[in-house]
């Protein structure tokens, strides 16, 4: 598939390595850097999305989409993301994705906009079946450029590989995109409650590091063994 990845905002928090681990299928471990893990939880707009050779669909192809995740090896060493949550304002993308990704797609009520002179992105995520809304303010401060090799900004957002529990064992898949442009992000408003609904008790805890990008185009490989 084709798609672009637009006005992302990175929020990590750091996290108990051995509790993260427990939450992982066989054949993950939880990857560290400098002896740290983290939990992320990223909003931001699906557009453009499509099936190779196909154009996109009015309505259909653009949508929001917010995830929590983490960062594993797998036995062979391979660096990827470990998606603990996916919710999303697309039915048949949700549908299409728990499908053919086996990923944990889940329907939810987004709204977003952005500040037409300040580009300030106001983003809302309220979970089909809860009635708490996660609510996301934030805007670029500086200028977006690529992540400096070996830092710990490549290492939270250059991620190339996803991996999924599939019925007879762990999935892989790839994607491929050039490198983020980030910069540090302003976020006035922020919430945890996403990493409450995968299990971690978040609380009003902040993040420890928050980072935007204005977006990249993205080619996405079918999942497979190995």
């Amino acid at each position: 598939m084709w798609q672009r990845w637009e006005r992302l905002l990175f929020l990590h928090w750091e996290w108990d390595a051995s509790e993260i681990q427990a939450t992982l299928p066989e054949g993950l471990e939880v990857d560290c850097f400098d002896g740290r893990a983290y939990l992320g939880v990223i909003p931001f707009f699906m557009r453009k999305v499509r099936p190779r050779f196909c154009p996109p669909i009015p309505v259909v192809s653009d949508f929001l989409e917010s995830n929590v995740r983490t960062y594993v090896r797998d036995q062979a060493g391979r660096p990827g993301v470990w998606f603990y949550s996916l919710d999303c304002n697309q039915p048949i993308a949700v549908a299409v994705a728990r499908s053919l990704f086996r990923l944990p797609y889940f329907s939810a009520r987004m709204r977003a906009q952005v500040g037409p002179n300040s580009g300030v992105v106001y983003y809302d995520c309220r979970r089909q079946g809860t009635r708490e809304t996660a609510h996301f303010e934030y805007k670029a401060s500086g200028q977006p450029r690529p992540a400096r090799v070996g830092s710990l900004e490549e290492f939270l957002v250059e991620r190339y590989r996803l991996f999924a529990a599939g019925r007879s064992g762990l999935l892989t898949g790839r994607v491929r995109h050039s490198p983020y442009d980030i910069a540090p992000a302003e976020v006035p408003r922020w919430s945890a409650l996403p990493l409450e609904q995968a299990g971690f008790a978040a609380g009003i805890l902040p993040p420890d590091h928050a980072l935007v990008s204005p977006g990249v185009d993205v080619a996405v490989y079918p999942l497979g063994f190995g």
